[in-house]
């Protein structure tokens, strides 16, 4: 596998996009950043929060599921912001093998999932073309309006900050695993634990978690939040670290991953060879939020009654990085260099006989 695919490390990404970022607007409040997934535009008395990413299509989740998973991987890096998605532009650069049944159904489903998170359709563009293929089929912007100032980046975490985390680590690597490879969870586990296990996949979003930590107040008690997607917890921790210019102490004592997750992870790093971090392999669906110290209870609470697990796992110190802390030892922590997730799901695709999605 290319070591190069996925996002653009920061050398690349300050090198090239960064230098050349078209005309200056002042306007423009909050534009690319490295580890942060939207941008904020100041009309008069409104902020809107832009993000833009991939269509992302895996047909061998199923096309509802895969709606699902196309909507909400756009719709999550809006709410951490702290804003409800309002507006999808959307283009389809459909592939020529896919069938109009199909994409009828695909479409069908993203619709039903905007309608239940009041995101309106606004315009886009539709497609057939040779060259095109999965997962990526098109592109999308996102957008929520925000009072002025009414939104939080990771850039935003403060000295004295408790720092939370919700689902635990690796929510994507274990929902993506089960959900392309049930029948080896079948023979491992058991039947009853491959059907539980497809549940996993519909925790692959922050959109509940954020909201729900936004409506306690934003920057007056929720001050940062950010999705661990790509490189998991530890990459997201390291984007508020350097985003906010502050350093993180985590209690590794206070990290958790759900026992199902671990299950799952444990399986395919035995049938690979491979072993898995949880805490650096992708997680979309776990939030990471920095709270003021005096409504870190009042948060977890919050997140309890929406039936969503989190945990306080440390608190951001002025400095930079972050350092793992525990009985007798204190360590930093690096970013991870690459997720480990990849490799051991492109080596279950070959003990398969499978293509790649």
């Amino acid at each position: 596998m290319d070591t190069r695919l996925g996002k653009v490390d920061r050398k690349l990404f300050e090198d090239i996009i960064y230098r050349n970022l078209g005309a200056a607007d002042d306007s423009v409040i909050l534009g690319p950043s490295f580890g942060v997934d939207f941008g904020v535009i100041r009309l008069g008395g409104v902020d809107l929060i832009v993000e833009v990413d991939p269509v992302y299509v895996v047909p061998q989740y199923g096309w509802e599921r895969s709606a699902w998973f196309a909507i909400h991987i756009l719709a999550s890096d809006v709410a951490v912001s702290g804003v409800p998605p309002r507006y999808l532009f959307v283009d389809l650069n459909i592939p020529p093998e896919m069938t109009d049944d199909e994409l009828r159904t695909l479409w069908r489903g993203m619709s039903d999932e905007c309608r239940r998170l009041g995101i309106a359709v606004v315009a886009g563009h539709t497609g057939r073309y040779a060259g095109t293929s999965y997962p990526m089929i098109g592109g999308a912007t996102m957008v929520g309006v925000a009072e002025r100032d009414r939104w939080v980046s990771p850039s935003m975490a403060r000295p004295g900050d408790v720092v939370l985390m919700t689902k635990g680590g690796a929510v994507e690597a274990a929902g993506i695993l089960a959900a392309m490879f049930p029948d080896v969870l079948e023979k491992e586990m058991g039947r009853d634990f491959a059907v539980s296990a497809q549940e996993i996949f519909r925790r692959q979003s922050v959109v509940d978690d954020a909201l729900t930590l936004a409506g306690l107040g934003l920057r007056d008690a929720v001050r940062a939040m950010h999705d661990a997607t790509e490189y998991g917890v530890l990459g997201a921790l390291a984007d508020i670290a350097e985003a906010s210019g502050v350093g993180l102490r985590i209690r590794t004592d206070d990290l958790f991953v759900d026992d199902q997750v671990s299950t799952i992870l444990g399986i395919f790093s035995r049938l690979t060879g491979i072993e898995i971090d949880p805490f650096s392999a992708i997680s979309e669906g776990t939030l990471v939020a920095t709270v003021a110290p005096d409504r870190a209870d009042e948060a977890l609470g919050a997140l309890s009654s929406r039936g969503i697990r989190a945990a306080a796992i440390g608190e951001v110190v002025e400095g930079s990085g972050v350092t793992a802390v525990g009985p007798g030892y204190e360590r930093a922590l690096r970013p991870p260099d690459s997720d480990p997730f990849w490799p051991v799901f492109f080596r279950a695709l070959e003990l398969r006989g499978g293509g790649a999605p």
